[in-house]
């Protein structure tokens, strides 16, 4: 059996917990999912042997670190998602989340970044709090998680100051997740050495600059991810995301690239092992 990783998913969130994201609760209930172990069985069974459940606030990365430690083929990030970031700047919040970087099984800092599109918080303040993640990430020698999307609007151009930003900081890894831009975005990723992560949308864009951008992603650089409970792949829309839909991915950029899907599994595990340093 081929072997896939799924580097992005949200599984810890079908456990209810104080402080816990009852969105996300909710929406794995809806779909009649009670127990994240379930989902890493399946996900086991269809050859996706390995998972990294993301974090997004204080509360969810802890339920997250905690989630992993029970599991062999699971690990853990912590991030403030840049939709948070206005409700953990305050110092007391900042230095609680750090302390989680030591926990055992963390393995990166994010999803963390930058998010023009909606500003669900003060650009100026999703700034402040993606540098504190940076210099975290540095402390602790942790790759990164980047969420970066873009505004409605040339002034508001999130990738540019996700750049500016990044190139402050030394030593800096880590993958964009749910890679989507262009071109141009991409060889200013990868000339920063980053990797690229690539998910569901692939599957059902219409935009020919994402694919072509998707085509030309080297394969040392590749990792696959699902964002699991969302962005599900053609042929399971309709239906909630799982890490096991990480293969419909692979079998869609296979024919997309031109590449076998032995050697899209083999690269990508190798990729992710790398830089997460799974075990």
């Amino acid at each position: 059996m081929l072997e896939f990783t799924d580097t992005h998913c949200h599984i810890h969130e079908a456990i209810k917990t104080p402080g816990g994201d009852n969105f996300l609760f909710e929406k794995w209930q809806a779909a009649g999912i009670t127990d994240p172990k379930i989902l890493v069985q399946e996900a086991a069974d269809a050859g996706v042997t390995k998972l990294l459940i993301v974090g997004n606030t204080l509360a969810d990365s802890k339920l997250a670190a905690d989630f992993v430690q029970g599991q062999p083929n699971c690990w853990a990030t912590i991030g403030i998602h840049p939709h948070e970031s206005a409700g953990h700047s305050s110092e007391e919040m900042l230095e609680e989340f750090a302390a989680l970087a030591a926990k055992p099984k963390i393995v990166a800092i994010g999803e963390c970044g930058l998010d023009y599109y909606y500003n669900h918080s003060p650009q100026a303040t999703q700034r402040e709090v993606f540098e504190f993640q940076l210099k975290l990430a540095q402390k602790h020698d942790l790759p990164l998680v980047f969420h970066v999307r873009d505004g409605n609007s040339s002034v508001e151009a999130a990738f540019e100051d996700f750049f500016a930003i990044l190139d402050r900081f030394q030593g800096i890894r880590g993958v964009v997740h749910s890679f989507t831009a262009n071109q141009d975005v991409l060889d200013k990723c990868l000339s920063r050495g980053l990797y690229i992560g690539l998910n569901g949308i692939m599957t059902f864009t219409k935009n020919d600059e994402q694919l072509a951008a998707a085509k030309a992603v080297p394969l040392s650089k590749l990792l696959l991810e699902t964002d699991a409970p969302f962005l599900t792949p053609t042929p399971y829309r309709g239906t909630i995301c799982q890490p096991k839909h990480v293969c419909a991915t692979a079998e869609f950029l296979s024919n997309l690239r031109g590449e076998s899907l032995q050697q899209l599994a083999l690269a990508t595990t190798h990729n992710a092992k790398a830089l997460f340093t799974l075990d």
